[in-house]
């Protein structure tokens, strides 16, 4: 590669001379462009052919961009285009459009033998001042939410601002809830279709905030963005098996790949089994993630020693996301629970009813117990039991309290 060429991107103007350029008080439109998956290239052709790629595709933006635009490198693969003026927001969706569908087409040689294609997502604000960046910026990340190689006009009102917004405010919460010890454990019941009594409990979090009870649908999008699940998986093992303690119910706790990801899970579980005198038997583990996740070595062996200490597993909402059914037979768990939104829509849906059907077979083919949530009136219980699922969870029964 030329010397020039090399040259060529670090010569280019950086995020801070864009910066004081969006200072000067001017109109303008930013169009913050990230190229997809480029380290798929790197690593399929190396960091030189990489370096060479980069080259050309700054010179295609170069081309595509506006007339008297300027155009900067913002990151290793990321650049921006600035034009100044006010757009009409069908203008800059132009612009936007005609610079993906340019990329889509152009073929980007790697050497005299081999070229490749690459494709582009666009985050596009306008303003003044250099907080049009930070907007780009998200308006991308939003883009990238549905779909690659497409573009995004900023909107301060869209539902992705408002769901960020939410999780700083809920990150917030969540650390102060640890800080005051307000994560606590709400318990709701699980019945025996057979004896139709309590035979166990499902542990489930709750935050409390200034008198109100948070349910996780609000809070662990935040925790998981902080990196906290895990310790709120710890509370809630801690402050169960004191509760159980003192009954001879079975219960269950949910666990998520954060908590195999660090670990601990053996030695902290049977800490607390001991401490409390709770045969580990008791005790249900339901694993939240898609049961594909189950698959790596390190989760197997944590699961392995788990399961020969007498812990059992159920896998938790089986049926939504990429649940798979010869992995389940893989796997084989104590119980499986079915996804609610079958369960909840089971007499008016035939396809959630065949779906139903379907598992129940399987599991009782593979002795698998199988555990039906969203258990919200006496028709569909009749149906669940009437199906020969062995056990049922929902507001039918009671919603989650604090007490047992």
């Amino acid at each position: 590669m030329k010397n020039s060429e090399k040259n060529c991107l670090a010569d280019m103007e950086n995020r801070f001379a864009l910066i004081d350029y969006l200072d000067g008080g001017e109109f303008a439109n930013i169009f913050l462009i990230n190229i997809d998956n480029f380290s798929n290239f790197n690593n399929t052709y190396g960091f030189e052919y990489g370096d060479k790629i980069l080259i050309e595709i700054a010179k295609l933006i170069a081309k595509s961009k506006p007339t008297a635009s300027k155009l900067y490198r913002i990151d290793s693969d990321e650049f921006a285009v600035v034009s100044l003026g006010e757009m009409r927001a069908n203008k800059l969706s132009d612009i936007a459009s005609s610079m993906v569908s340019f990329f889509d087409q152009m073929e980007i040689p790697v050497d005299e033998e081999i070229s490749t294609r690459a494709s582009i997502t666009i985050g596009v604000s306008s303003g003044v001042g250099n907080q049009i960046l930070n907007q780009a910026k998200i308006a991308m990340k939003e883009s990238r939410e549905h779909s690659r190689g497409s573009y995004k006009i900023y909107d301060p009102n869209s539902m992705y601002i408002k769901k960020q917004q939410e999780n700083v405010y809920w990150i917030h919460k969540i650390k102060d809830a640890f800080e005051k010890e307000n994560l606590v454990p709400y318990y709701q019941p699980i019945i025996n279709n057979t004896t139709k009594k309590i035979e166990k409990y499902e542990c489930l979090v709750r935050i409390y905030d200034e008198g109100i009870v948070i349910p996780p649908i609000r809070f662990m999008e935040a925790s998981r963005l902080t990196g906290t699940l895990s310790l709120v998986t710890r509370v809630i093992i801690e402050q169960s098996f004191k509760k159980f303690a003192h009954n001879e119910y079975d219960f269950s706790i949910n666990i998520t790949n954060s908590d195999f990801y660090f670990n601990y899970l053996e030695d902290f579980l049977l800490k607390h089994a001991y401490k409390n005198d709770v045969n580990p038997s008791r005790v249900v583990l339901e694993i939240l993630e898609d049961i594909d996740s189950l698959s790596s070595p390190e989760v197997v062996s944590q699961l392995n020693a788990l399961r020969g200490h007498g812990f059992k597993i159920a896998i938790d909402d089986f049926g939504s996301r990429s649940s798979n059914l010869s992995r389940l037979l893989e796997f084989s768990p104590d119980y499986l629970k079915i996804d609610g939104a079958f369960i909840k829509n089971i007499l008016s849906d035939k396809k959630s009813l065949i779906i139903v059907e379907a598992m129940v077979l399987l599991c009782k083919k593979s002795n698998i117990k199988v555990i039906a949530e969203f258990v919200h009136n006496a028709e569909v219980q009749a149906k669940v039991e009437e199906l020969g699922i062995e056990y049922s969870q929902g507001y039918y029964f009671s919603e989650p309290k604090e007490d047992l």
